[in-house]
């Protein structure tokens, strides 16, 4: 498929995303691009996200390589959601959310880890940014630290610190747990338009909190009780006493929560907001996401606080309005076979 690359509509640490036009029909998508080269990591998030097909998670494309100013693209085509991300919905909406709002959208991205936990898979990285929100209300996007939990080969850490379960920013584990620990950092988001730790101003503060203070983060007092009792559920520091997706559906603070009212729909579609936004917490320095070895059990606690900060700037953003005819090698699933470097789960 012949395909047109347009304006650039976000920066990541290496991949960038810009929205894209087929050339025959002129349908609009996003791409995620990063070098050839450099492509391990993009080619990883293929392999999960182009097994994944639900209305709650952002939809799969293709994938190509192109050739571009004298190198090679690896390209990750996926739906575009012209809505932006719920971290920008809470900007626009004042800072925070009303409860109907937040309900709304606590139901719908716990029907895509619903989905996505009943398929093996684990999202790792939670977070306003990386739930985007479009006509048909809120799905989930940027599986680049997702995983599959129960692969053989050994796994690694990774997603933002100020939304990591305790058991992750020490080291241990991330499965499933650890996305319904994200999941409370993000109502605290919707309800606060801040932090879930607020107190904390670099990421080797916060993760040493998380893991070894024995906190939990608090619970916003705008909240209904009924509210705070569901925060309570995915908040337990011990992975093992935290509710699952299927008991948190049955809560009574998602009582008549699946219906979005037309007016919260009204979002303004002019800015496009890339699945990629990593700036959400201005005070910190390092980037948000990060992607460390498991392997780093067996040190200190502060060796392991160290090794999941990592240093790295905040995201530039920028508009390029040409448009750039584009040939992909192959598209599709059938590409996907003899563009891996490795198989598909060993990085």
């Amino acid at each position: 498929m012949d395909w047109r690359r347009g304006r650039t509509i976000g920066r990541g640490a290496s991949a960038t995303v810009s929205m894209a036009s087929s050339c025959g029909c002129n349908d609009i998508f996003a791409v995620k691009s990063v070098e050839l080269s450099k492509s391990e990591l993009l080619q990883r998030e293929q392999s999960i996200l182009c097994s994944l097909s639900s209305p709650y998670i952002v939809s799969y494309k293709g994938c190509d390589i192109t050739s571009e100013n004298n190198k090679l693209f690896y390209n990750l085509k996926m739906e575009y959601v012209a809505g932006g991300a719920l971290s920008d919905v809470i900007r626009t909406k004042g800072g925070k959310l009303d409860e109907a709002m937040i309900k709304c959208y606590t139901y719908q991205i716990l029907q895509g880890l619903k989905y996505l936990h009943s398929s093996g898979v684990a999202h790792c990285d939670i977070k306003g940014a990386n739930v985007l929100i479009g006509k048909a209300g809120a799905k989930i996007a940027d599986f680049g630290c997702a995983k599959w939990v129960n692969s053989a080969v050994g796994a690694t850490i990774g997603g933002t610190p100020m939304f990591m379960a305790p058991e992750v920013a020490r080291g241990e584990e991330q499965g499933f747990a650890a996305d319904i620990w994200a999941l409370g950092c993000t109502i605290i988001e919707m309800a606060t338009g801040g932090s879930p730790w607020p107190n904390s101003t670099d990421s080797m503060s916060v993760l040493y909190e998380i893991a070894y203070s024995g906190k939990s983060p608090d619970f916003p007092e705008v909240l209904s009780r009924t509210a705070k009792d569901f925060l309570s559920k995915c908040l337990k520091r011990n992975s093992n006493e935290r509710w699952t997706v299927q008991q948190l559906l049955k809560h009574p603070f998602l009582e008549e929560s699946c219906l979005i009212r037309k007016q919260d729909q009204e979002l303004d579609t002019s800015s496009p907001t890339s699945i990629l936004d990593q700036g959400v917490w201005n005070f910190i320095d390092e980037e948000s996401e990060v992607l460390v070895q498991s392997r780093c059990l067996d040190s200190c606690p502060d060796q392991r606080i160290e090794r999941l900060s990592v240093n790295s700037r905040v995201p530039k953003w920028t508009w390029e309005e040409t448009w750039i005819t584009i040939r992909g090698n192959n598209d599709g699933d059938e590409d996907k076979r003899s563009l891996w470097v490795k198989n598909s789960y060993g990085w």
